[in-house]
């Protein structure tokens, strides 16, 4: 919700871009006004404000199902102001989650092209602006999240094991660029009668299409300082690797909390663009030369991780280790 010069926006390509002029000054006042209210609202759910059957969520653990069930039971407050911004301001992003084979959350993140116009090189979840004031924001995420990651729009064209839930929308976020983003959760189920998981059976099938590589974060690691490592694997570096923050002015005397969040990608597989070309060919490739010299984590930040921040707090009922959101000097 900040329009910081310095911070990442989602995923917009230049030919997306038109010339409709942003929103007069009162349009914007009362958005960052209604956003900001949203934000001061209680976000935590109690840990027995929801019910949830862990046979039908296997093979998510017990905390994972329990965090699932929140987030299916959130409500946001109001955003009516949604109703009245042109196409060219409305937009939206996917937290797409699944459950790795140890039955913890993990969420899918991209890397920036080169090509795009704004925050190229820079971790971004998977989503854009909208094509048409039909669309609701779970509609535009899913366009995009197909159009970036190939992640199917019609569910009948995902594996047979695999579907999609919808679970909820978090309030809005307003970008730099007066973008009002509702950041929509989403979580692959794997109902496959020989137990594969939906890191087995649908994250390999990917494709970064419109992105220069697509990875993934451990879900409930958005909540604390440091990495939290599961038996038997490592993270590079030492576990305080994982975080570090920063005040700033934001508007109006506000100070706004700036999170860095630097996920290791040594356990997982990433993936690159099968076609390169342009902005995707400069960006896969100079990703790929860091890693040879020794990069083993990527930087999340900026909008991108405050939304995995407010998005964790609903789904774990719990306050993040670290100072959030903003002060009033």
């Amino acid at each position: 919700m900040s329009t910081l010069e310095a911070e990442p926006n989602i995923n917009v390509d230049e030919s997306t871009q038109t010339d409709t002029p942003l929103l007069d000054t009162d349009d914007v006042t009362e958005l960052i006004e209604t956003i900001k209210t949203a934000s001061s609202s209680e976000l935590l759910l109690p840990y027995g404000s929801s019910v949830f059957d862990h046979s039908a969520m296997a093979p998510a653990s017990p905390a994972a199902a329990a965090a699932l069930a929140r987030l299916r039971a959130y409500v946001p407050p109001p955003f009516p102001i949604w109703n009245n911004l042109p196409v060219s301001r409305r937009a939206a992003v996917l937290l797409l989650l699944f459950a790795d084979r140890r039955g913890d959350l993990r969420v899918v993140v991209t890397m920036r092209a080169a090509s795009l116009r704004n925050y190229s090189g820079h971790a971004a979840l998977p989503g854009g602006k909208a094509d048409t004031l039909e669309e609701t924001p779970f509609q535009i995420a899913r366009r995009e999240a197909f159009e970036e990651i190939g992640l199917p729009m019609d569910d009948s064209k995902l594996p047979k094991s695999i579907r999609i839930e919808h679970l909820c929308q978090l309030p809005f976020n307003l970008a730099k660029t007066e973008l009002a983003v509702s950041p929509c959760v989403a979580f692959l189920h794997s109902d496959g009668p020989n137990g594969e998981t939906a890191e087995e059976a649908m994250i390999p099938t990917l494709d970064a299409k419109e992105v220069a590589a697509v990875f993934s974060a451990p879900f409930h690691n958005f909540l604390k300082l440091e990495d939290e490592v599961p038996e038997g694997e490592t993270v590079p570096g030492s576990k305080s690797d994982w975080y570090d923050g920063s005040w700033i002015d934001w508007h109006d005397g506000y100070r706004w909390r700036v999170h860095n969040f630097y996920v290791p990608i040594n356990n997982q597989k990433v993936t690159k663009p099968k076609e390169r070309e342009g902005g995707l060919k400069a960006i896969a490739e100079q990703l790929e030369e860091e890693e040879e010299a020794g990069m083993e984590r990527y930087k999340v930040w900026g909008m991108t991780a405050r939304i995995l921040v407010d998005v964790a707090r609903v789904a774990y009922g719990e306050n993040p280790e670290f100072e959030a959101s903003f002060t009033k000097e």
